[in-house]
């Protein structure tokens, strides 16, 4: 065995690594992405001839992000090279020994083998074409393979993989189709298993659908032969290494500085939250905005079907549920753990996503003293919130007179913010509205804060601006009150009321 390189091993080490792969070589894709690149230094200003009328600055929009370079495609004579190299490794060395060493240590090891076997079979290769190699066999053997390039992204917020030579990524709201692909189905599923497996979970023919997560937290969905007919299928919702903030969604211009202010106060005053929005809309991510501001002194449990929540504050129990066995048994349900909450002591309770009968117990926890409660659901709008509410309640089997559903939300839900991934890729809260109570059999509701779509500029994006509906004491003004936040709900409110020059 010869010396050591000192190549890096980039930002793939920075994850714990997957259990190795035995079994037949697996193809990888390309090299991994460069690091993105620094911004462009600004050219110094030049001191006025003469001066001018004072101007009020406006701040410069921040720079494009940098479109990163689809991975090069690999010729089938690079694959039969690797695929060869792949084999005398196996033979080479025991692949499960790896385990016992840290990521780094089992990178280096893996890379020594393989100088010493390109050595022998005097294989020529340029040396990116060796550095490309020794990367690719590293990720196919501690970690995810092909997907270790797009997982190492950080401007990536969905990877889709539709079959072993069709893989597709949303970057920038923007879906496009990547040059990644896996060797066969056959490598495709056994990474599927691999990524399952971490969170002592399976996917085969008796059960080929299954939602797991990656050791960051990453949400994941599989789906396999024969339900998906044209190979695996692989989702993949991907979470920024760096956890998302209310001011960072300002930056974005998902919500005017006055709204996060609202949006803050509501979280700080224990206000009991539904968000709701469509698939991909950033539901989760405002959702940990909001459990930002929650005091480090509460007790907080959340529930999810695959844990993917990241609360920062120190007393906080994560619950997870859990699919049947091959025996159709052991099954741990949302209801389970909704249920098992409210004898845990909690402060708060949440629920990372409502999909069923445990609407009911969240409703029921909400008003039996957890006040600021949380959860998630797919709606379009907040009335339509409420209405899928009320449905999962009476699909779920409870015979309760729809008016008796009714005032049990009333009495429940403070707050519904509606977040929507519009026609441009981008996403917006849309809706900051308040339940107000009963007019009869209907629910009554009213908007504190909306977005308004203003038209949209020369390249697609749309423009718009938030809004105060005028609102001047909403209905939880009175919690503001009680925590000490009714001036900057105040101020906040009568701030976002009139249009900012340059909005419109």
């Amino acid at each position: 065995m010869f010396g050591r390189r000192g190549a890096s091993s980039g930002s793939q080490t920075s994850r714990p690594a997957a259990p190795p792969m035995q079994g037949e070589p697996q193809a990888a894709p390309a090299a991994p992405p460069p690091s993105a690149a620094a911004d462009p230094a600004r050219a110094p200003e030049r001191a006025p001839a003469a001066a001018q009328p004072a101007v009020a600055a406006k701040p410069a929009p921040p720079p494009p992000p940098v479109a990163e370079p689809r991975a090069p495609q690999r010729s089938e004579g690079y694959y039969a090279t690797k695929s060869s190299i792949f084999n005398a490794l196996v033979e080479a060395i025991d692949l499960s020994m790896l385990t016992r060493l840290s990521a780094e240590d089992a990178r280096e090891e893996i890379r020594d083998v393989v100088n010493d076997i390109i050595a022998l079979k005097n294989v020529v290769m340029s040396i990116s074409e060796q550095e490309d190699l020794l990367e690719d066999i590293c990720n196919d053997v501690l970690g995810y393979g092909p997907l270790e390039p797009l997982l190492a992204r950080d401007d990536i917020a969905d990877i889709m993989v539709n079959g072993a030579n069709t893989v597709y990524i949303e970057t920038q709201g923007r879906m496009q189709q990547t040059s990644v692909r896996f060797r066969d189905n056959k490598q495709l599923m056994n990474i599927c298993q691999r990524i399952v497996s971490q969170v002592g979970r399976r996917v085969d023919e008796s059960s080929p659908i299954c939602d797991a997560r990656l050791a960051d937290g990453s949400r994941v969905n599989v789906i396999a032969p024969p339900l998906a007919i044209d190979g695996p299928t692989l989702t993949i919702r991907k979470f920024k290494k760096d956890k998302l903030t209310l001011k960072q969604l300002v930056q974005y211009g998902s919500i005017s500085p006055e709204g996060s202010t609202v949006l803050e106060i509501i979280g700080r005053s224990r206000c009991n939250v539904l968000i709701s929005g469509g698939t991909g809309s950033g539901k989760t991510t405002l959702l940990n905005c909001l459990t930002a501001y929650i005091d480090s002194t509460e007790r907080i449990i959340t529930c999810e079907d695959a844990a993917e929540l990241q609360l920062q504050q120190p007393h906080v129990v994560r619950l997870e549920t859990r699919p049947p066995n091959l025996e159709g048994e052991g099954e741990v349900t949302m209801r389970d753990l909704v249920k098992n909450c409210l004898r845990m002591r909690p402060e708060r309770i949440i629920v990372g996503e409502v999909r069923g009968p445990e609407a009911f117990d969240l409703l029921q926890a909400m008003n039996t003293g957890h006040d600021g409660s949380m959860g998630t659901l797919h709606a379009n709008s907040p009335r339509e919130a409420l209405s899928r509410l009320e449905s999962m309640i009476t699909m779920g089997g409870f015979s309760l007179p729809s008016k008796t559903l009714r005032e049990m939300i009333v009495s429940s839900i403070d707050v519904i913010v509606q977040a929507q991934r519009l026609r441009d890729g981008s996403r917006r809260i849309t809706h900051v509205s308040e339940v107000m109570g009963m007019e009869g059999d209907v629910i009554i509701t009213q908007d504190v804060f909306l977005y308004d779509i203003l038209g949209e500029d020369a390249n697609g994006k749309l423009i718009g601006r938030h809004r105060s509906t005028g609102i001047g004491r909403p209905k939880f003004w009175e919690k503001a009150r009680y925590f000490g936040e009714e001036h900057r709900l105040a101020a906040a409110l009568d701030a976002a009321e009139a249009p900012e020059p340059g909005h419109g």
